[in-house]
């Protein structure tokens, strides 16, 4: 069975999934403390291994306020992907509004060590509150 995601985005022939959920168990919406994790599956459908070095989110919150983290790797590691395979992880990501979105990008080594980006799907961060005040 083939697990849900609600983004995703092919660049240079590697598949970036993503799927966010979030915490209400982590979350104080009475102090404006909403979390999510959300779960990044990278797919590499080229010929040849292909190695993640770094990553560029633009974290927007519900006010419009932009906050971009880069980085080395995710999750502490640099991982190379076989032709075929894929790499999944879990982060999270905490803000001080109900809703709010992510999106990016991750930058890749070729098998000939050259350099290129691949996109990261934007998705939506939605709360309860946040969906609830929508209707």
């Amino acid at each position: 069975m083939k697990e849900f995601f609600a983004a995703s985005a092919t660049t240079a022939g590697v598949t970036v999934r993503a799927n966010p959920s979030y915490l209400p168990e982590r979350s104080l919406p009475e102090r404006d403390h909403y979390v999510w994790t959300y779960h990044i599956r990278i797919e590499n459908g080229r010929e040849a291994p292909v190695q993640l070095i770094s990553r560029h989110w633009v974290i927007t919150d519900g006010t419009g306020n932009v906050h971009e983290v880069r980085g080395a790797g995710v999750v502490g590691a640099q991982p190379v992907i076989a032709p075929g395979e894929a790499y999944d992880y879990v982060s999270a990501c905490p803000l001080e509004t109900p809703m709010g979105t992510m999106a990016g990008s991750f930058q890749m080594l070729d098998e000939k060590g050259q350099g290129f980006d691949v996109a990261i799907p934007l998705f939506l961060l939605t709360s309860p509150a946040a969906a609830g005040a929508a209707h």
